[in-house]
């Protein structure tokens, strides 16, 4: 069952994020990666600023969470984890059909470059690898990352985006 996600969820938030992302850990670069990934304090702010976060539930337990984001003229997919122990069992592609009815924009999500599981995931489901030009300009200007982490991410599309739009 897919479920909006609410501040009783937040411990739980906090796992999964952080198991997930140990996936990351000798992946992307040595000084992006910190223990946890993401601290309570940014899980908090990132839902401060507007991060709506979806969870697939099974028996009362969040097995994979989404978020989306209104960024005006797009929707952003951010922090889309999936509990190490429940991958591969459609969990995320269910996130993510739920998070597409509801947008009623173009989608964009940024990944690191070298999670080639996650660029493919997004690929297989529909979304386009944008170009790096287009990808530094849309990193700069939908999110809040440092220079270092936009060298090093991609941005993918739904089919409702127009490449070089304004």
């Amino acid at each position: 069952m897919i479920r909006k996600c609410s501040e009783a969820d937040l411990s739980a938030l906090y796992e999964i994020v952080n198991d997930a992302a140990r996936a990351y850990k000798g992946i992307i670069p040595a000084d992006r990666w910190h223990e946890p990934y993401m601290p309570m304090e940014e899980l908090k702010s990132e839902i401060a600023a507007g991060v709506r976060f979806w969870g697939c539930e099974s028996d009362g337990e969040l097995l994979g969470v989404m978020g989306m984001q209104d960024k005006g003229e797009v929707d952003l997919i951010r922090h889309a984890y999936v509990k190490t122990a429940k991958r591969k069992q459609g969990i995320g592609s269910e996130l993510l059909r739920h998070i597409e009815k509801s947008a009623r924009k173009p989608i964009l999500l940024g990944t690191w470059r070298d999670a080639t599981w996650a660029v493919a995931f997004y690929e297989k489901n529909g979304y386009r690898r944008l170009s790096r030009q287009e990808t530094e300009r849309l990193l700069r200007k939908f999110w809040s990352i440092p220079e270092r982490q936009i060298d090093t991410s991609v941005v993918l599309a739904n089919a409702a985006w127009k490449s070089e739009r304004g």
